[in-house]
């Protein structure tokens, strides 16, 4: 016998996904926590370039700091997942934040770039998951609702303005008050501002701790699914990388070192409009097709950004390239429900996170090597490199999106009959828990 509560079928918007209860306490906190995270590459490419006047070496510890992130991201998912976000998120910051402080002294102090980069290992590895934490939140309680593609669609506007303010702040502060002014304010504010987000406990997923002999807890990665869509972030990480480096060769070349954080803004700005712009369309199209579109857009959009030498010609394809991005990251982030299990979805969130910091990284560095030895247009090309490797790799490895994932194991209650059992399936969507019963 088969029962079930019908769900609202009404068209989701941010007024109503802002309205879910316990919403806020973690939205507000998680906010101000993940601010400093897109200030971190860009104050290390300005403090170090500023400290040795290499681009490349700039792009050596930045790189360093990415593939760092990249490799211990998932990891701090896992933990998350097994022993509860605040647990994880408050030695975190505090490691994250002590190891951005030593990084900007040995900076300032003219260390060895062996230096610097050893440095950078620890600044990478303690990067706080707030945004993967704060995904983690909105697929446990919207799980099976129409409000989480919406969900998905908020984060990424979160994400794309924290990538607005965090490259333009940390560039004022680092051109007008001090080179490491960027990189000290961005550990600061990640020390309070995670454990402030920490400290919202209440609406953290159970952690779902590891038994000893139990099979079921399998990482994240081991769905064909989601490394598919690791390659995909990771281009869209060379995007991010390729723009920061190339973007301020270009201004540094023009003569106005200032451009640079506007250039970006925009660039940033476009990700952010179309963000919003996903969130209140009610999409007739599968996923899986709107990802594919999306990059070839961002393709497309990418492989022309080398020929420019004008700055408002820049600004305008940058915020094409910008609106390009949305589609494919929100896209990609709302498909984590079908392809991975509940109790693996913030490692599968931060592997997510941590391939477009590795993208990132990479990109800052070869991007930092071409504009050295020949200029920004030459950096332009790594967007452009990147994007269409990847989309060569959605379009082969496709059926690997299907939406099959597995189920999370239901609870199973014993009733009074030694042989019967009742399956209690329990799903939040919107305010109401449908029941299912065999």
């Amino acid at each position: 016998m088969t029962s079930a509560v019908t769900t609202d079928t009404s068209r989701p918007g941010y007024g109503q996904l802002l309205r879910t209860p316990g919403a806020l306490s973690f939205l507000i906190p998680g906010f101000a926590a993940r601010q400093p995270f897109a200030m971190l590459t860009i104050g290390i490419v300005l403090l170090v370039q500023n400290t040795t006047g290499s681009f490349g070496d700039a792009g050596v510890v930045a790189t360093v700091t990415g593939i760092s992130m990249a490799l211990f991201a998932p990891q701090i998912g896992k933990l998350a997942d097994r022993r509860g976000q605040s647990a994880v998120l408050i030695p975190t910051v505090i490691v994250h934040a002590a190891s951005v402080v030593g990084l900007t002294l040995l900076a300032l102090a003219g260390a060895p770039l062996w230096a610097l980069a050893l440095a950078a290992v620890p600044a990478g590895a303690s990067v706080p998951q707030v945004g993967p934490m704060v995904r983690a939140r909105w697929a446990a309680k919207l799980e099976g609702s129409p409000l989480l593609s919406t969900a998905a669609a908020w984060e990424s506007v979160t994400d794309e303005l924290t990538f607005v303010v965090g490259p333009v702040l940390a560039t004022f502060l680092c051109t007008t008050v001090h080179p490491s002014a960027g990189l000290l304010t961005e550990a600061g504010l990640t020390l309070i501002g995670g454990l402030l987000f920490a400290a919202q406990r209440g609406t953290q997923p159970k952690p779902v701790p590891r038994l000893a002999g139990d099979a079921k807890h399998v990482s994240a990665l081991s769905f064909p699914g989601l490394r598919v869509l690791i390659v995909a972030f990771v281009g869209i990480g060379a995007v991010f990388g390729g723009m920061l480096i190339s973007l301020a060769a270009f201004s540094d070349e023009i003569g106005n070192p200032g451009a640079n954080g506007l250039l970006y803004g925009i660039f940033a700005g476009g990700n952010m409009i179309a963000g919003i712009a996903c969130g209140t369309i009610a999409w007739k199209i599968g996923p899986r097709r709107r990802l594919i579109l999306g990059y070839v857009g961002l393709t497309a959009a990418a492989s022309v950004l080398w020929t420019v030498n004008s700055v408002f010609v820049l600004g305008a394809l940058g915020l094409v390239v910008g609106l390009c991005i949305a589609p494919a990251l929100i896209t990609g982030y709302t498909m984590i429900e079908q392809l991975v299990p509940a109790a693996a979805r913030t490692e599968a969130f931060t592997a997510l996170t941590g391939a477009v910091a590795f993208g990132q990284a990479a990109a800052v560095t070869i991007a930092g090597q071409l504009t050295d030895a020949h200029g920004s247009s030459y950096g332009f090309l790594v967007p452009a490199v990147a994007t269409a490797l990847a989309l060569v790799t959605l379009l082969a490895l496709r059926s690997k999106l299907a939406a099959n994932a597995p189920k999370a194991p239901s609870r199973i209650i014993n009733t009074s009959k030694p042989t019967a059992s009742v399956r209690v399936n329990e799903r939040v969507v919107g305010h109401r828990v449908p029941v299912t019963v065999d």
